[in-house]
């Protein structure tokens, strides 16, 4: 019965393998609800392998039930977890440098020029003195053609008033985020996956938490104007950064732009 507690090098390295998977999977949750299943779902497999230790037929019958159950249920469930966590795996590897097989798989790079970053900055800066809400998409590798698709096609050269228009509070188009790839305002309007993170300070309203959400989701580079205190943000993988000068935001665009190759 206490076969169990005998050890081998392979038991060490299974036991390795399992604690860097459980370590990457809390950190992957951190700071969504999916976190306090998975605290459940390890404690179950837990109690399933001490019952089978054990000799504990039905009650290691009952775990495998619940557990085989359980985890298809947490898939259809978390199914935003799920994809987020997917698409941060391949963000990892996307990244893959050289020729041969995996050059066949490496993304062109649009272009982001000196004017449009100043076109950019500059609508920020008066957007944040008179206090208007915006959202603003830099895409990089990946060009987000179904948030694109769910908003209305501009193809437009990118401009400050062109911006502040966009935005202004009568506008029809104001409610969205606004998409720039390749130096052009290519569709506004366009909806965002908010973010499924608990830990967002309370300060930080809806647009925060779809530049976020998006920022997850791929490469892009977000710019966030608060329309209740005109402070601008910047958010990318996932982290929002408050922006305290116009300098500062043109920086930070150019290095999230030229500063991954």
């Amino acid at each position: 019965m206490l076969d169990f507690m005998t050890v081998s090098l392979a038991d060490i390295l299974d036991i390795v393998m399992v604690a860097l998977l459980i370590f990457f999977a809390f950190k992957w949750m951190r700071g969504s609800s999916a976190i306090n299943v998975l605290i459940v779902v390890i404690s179950f497999y837990v109690l399933r392998v001490l019952a089978s230790s054990l000799g504990m037929k039905m009650m290691t019958t009952l775990m495998d039930m619940v557990l085989n159950l359980g985890l298809l249920a947490l898939v259809v469930i978390f199914q935003p977890e799920v994809r987020r966590f997917l698409i941060n795996f391949g963000k990892r590897y996307r990244h893959l440098r050289g020729g041969g097989f995996f050059g066949l798989f490496k993304p062109s790079v649009p272009s982001l020029n000196a004017e449009v970053v100043t076109e950019v900055c500059e609508a920020c800066r008066v957007m944040s003195i008179e206090r208007v809400g915006a959202l603003i998409v830099i895409t990089h590798k990946e060009l987000l053609q179904d948030i694109v698709e769910n908003g209305d096609i501009i193809d437009a050269k990118v401009n400050r008033r062109l911006i502040r228009n966009i935005f202004f509070k009568n506008s029809p188009m104001h409610d969205g985020a606004v998409i720039l790839t390749d130096n052009r305002i290519v569709a506004a309007r366009c909806t965002l996956p908010n973010t499924q993170r608990e830990d967002i300070p309370p300060q930080y309203g809806m647009r925060h938490k779809a530049a976020i959400g998006l920022s997850e989701q791929s490469d892009a580079s977000v710019v966030v104007v608060s329309e209740e205190t005109g402070a601008i943000s910047f958010v990318s993988d996932g982290r929002l950064t408050e922006v305290a000068s116009i300098n500062q935001l043109r920086l930070m665009l150019e290095k999230a732009y030229y500063g991954e190759d």
